[in-house]
């Protein structure tokens, strides 16, 4: 009989076939269809643990090691795909598009080989930047920055790769957790608002979301330079 847990691993793979067919669409440069491909990959990223602890998968597949298959299903739809799609977008210098695409696969190469990037003690953190190459590529993509300085925002992120700041873990960081879930859930309407109206650009979704991305700097700053959590979780 096959163990339930398979159904867990089965799971987390299909987020393998929500980065070739956003892949296939950047091809098609149907950028619109690549991003909510993508988006459905966050989806599955972001329950697939759930599901994992649920089926108890550790204790019934020990032979079997997720963290890997998750590893590689992630560094093809946070880092790969969204790549390939800047590039494919023209949102670069053409004569630096290559590198920095390059410097970017190479830096969050790193970051998914370093032990210590997830960090479990008190709490749990990523160290570095968390290769949300995925995100950024929306930003990039709606509100056309100048090419240079989309070039200088990516490199400025995987330079951030390689300094060992704790980032919030979402979904699993204790602290004002039910605020971070929140504050994300509104930040993923505004996202996939923005995504779904694509070509349009028109509407406050994006700026809006800003507020998920600055609440998340400014906690994972504050968590990491030592501030000790508060007591009780603040009001949702």
């Amino acid at each position: 009989m096959i163990s339930p847990a398979w159904f867990a691993h089965l799971y987390t793979a299909l987020g393998a076939g929500t980065a070739l067919a956003a892949t296939l669409a950047v091809i098609d440069g149907k950028y619109r269809e690549a991003f909510l491909w993508l988006a459905l990959a966050v989806f599955i990223d972001t329950t697939d643990g759930v599901l994992a602890r649920w089926l108890r998968v550790k204790e019934r597949l020990p032979s079997f090691d997720g963290g890997h298959l998750d590893d590689i299903v992630d560094y093809l739809t946070y880092v790969f795909v969204p790549v390939l799609l800047v590039l494919r977008a023209e949102l670069l210098p053409s004569t630096v598009a290559v590198w920095v695409g390059l410097v970017v696969l190479l830096a969050s190469a790193y970051g998914f080989s370093n032990v210590d990037a997830k960090v479990r003690g008190e709490d749990y953190f990523f160290t570095g930047f968390p290769s949300y190459w995925n995100i950024v590529a929306v930003y990039l993509y709606v509100w056309r920055l100048p090419p240079l300085a989309a070039a200088a925002i990516l490199l400025g992120l995987a330079v951030l790769v390689f300094v060992p700041v704790r980032y919030v873990y979402p979904s699993r960081t204790v602290t004002w957790q039910g605020l971070t879930l929140t504050l994300g859930a509104l930040w993923a309407v505004c996202i996939v608002v923005t995504v779904w109206q694509l070509p349009s650009t028109a509407g406050p979704w994006l700026t809006v979301s800003l507020i998920f991305p600055v609440y998340y700097t400014a906690l994972s700053l504050w968590l990491h330079f030592g501030r000790s959590a508060p007591s009780t979780q603040p009001p949702v």
